[in-house]
């Protein structure tokens, strides 16, 4: 039974994820290796659940009970727990390297998942002790309001480790959907052409970003492709869209766009940089 949790990575997203845990119920401990990032991921949770108490969807109780089931660190020795959540940088032998790591401070029963968005979860797998605890599972940005999850097999995940992923993700309240390693699982391949396209547009002439976003969002969509962009990170958009294109042989529409490319070199990340497509307020 899941009781502790541990999430590698205070950016965004683990910040995220830390926060999701510690509101279900579970002792939760947010690790990175930055002390700067750990600091700025614990201040993003206090933010984010003193929103949550001024719109009236949690009670400061609660607020001051999710933030007494958080612990952070700096020291991978503390990494124990019974599911470790890796939520670092998008490269694999950074993630590998954690991994080996992590299993080897921890005991069998330890499940081990990773939030990646694209990166073979099968060559993960293939550098830890004992992969059938090891398995995807992808959150979306921001953590503590998308409700999806999903949940990535590799041929070596053992049905067990499946099963108690799947009943963290419901203790969550998340929508787990079960899905098999391939490039860019199923939401971020089936989202490529939404982003390429409007890029491909703005490269074109067609039409502008700010034209684009409206369109789009007067046709149903929450946010239109920049906006999202925006906030899910350029780096990562970027990085995602690259390894779908490399892993599924360069096909011309899945070709990155240089747009994007000029973007992550200026450090025009989006939301967390204060500027992307857009500008914002730190």
């Amino acid at each position: 039974m899941i009781k502790k949790i541990g999430v590698c990575g205070a950016g965004t997203m683990g910040s995220g994820i830390a926060q999701v845990a510690a509101m279900s119920g579970y002792s939760t401990l947010l690790y990175d290796v930055d002390e700067n990032m750990v600091n700025k991921g614990k201040a993003a949770i206090e933010k984010s659940l003193a929103n949550l108490v001024e719109k009236k969807r949690l009670t400061p109780e609660q607020r001051d009970e999710t933030m007494r089931r958080l612990s952070w660190s700096v020291d991978i020795a503390d990494c124990k727990a019974d599911l470790l959540i890796e939520a670092i940088v998008e490269r694999i032998d950074a993630k590998t390297d954690l991994f080996r790591r992590l299993a080897a401070l921890n005991p069998p029963e330890t499940i081990l998942a990773s939030n990646t968005s694209s990166l073979s979860l099968e060559t993960i797998a293939a550098a830890i002790p004992d992969p059938g605890r090891f398995a995807g599972m992808h959150f979306f940005n921001p953590a503590p309001s998308m409700k999806l999850v999903e949940i990535v097999n590799t041929s070596h995940t053992r049905p067990d480790t499946t099963q108690a992923i799947i009943a963290v993700a419901g203790q969550m309240g998340k929508t787990a959907v079960i899905c098999r390693d391939s490039p860019g699982f199923i939401v971020n391949h089936v989202a490529r052409p939404f982003y390429l396209e409007a890029l491909r547009l703005v490269e074109e002439g067609i039409g502008d970003i700010e034209t684009i976003d409206t369109l789009m969002e007067g046709a149903g969509f929450r946010m239109g492709p920049f906006r999202l962009m925006d906030l899910i990170g350029n780096d990562i958009n970027y990085a995602v869209s690259c390894s779908v294109y490399e892993a599924l042989g360069r096909p011309d529409r899945l070709r990155p766009s240089g747009i994007q490319e000029q973007k992550v070199r200026e450090g025009a990340l989006g939301r967390k940089t204060g500027k992307g497509y857009y500008r914002y307020e730190q």
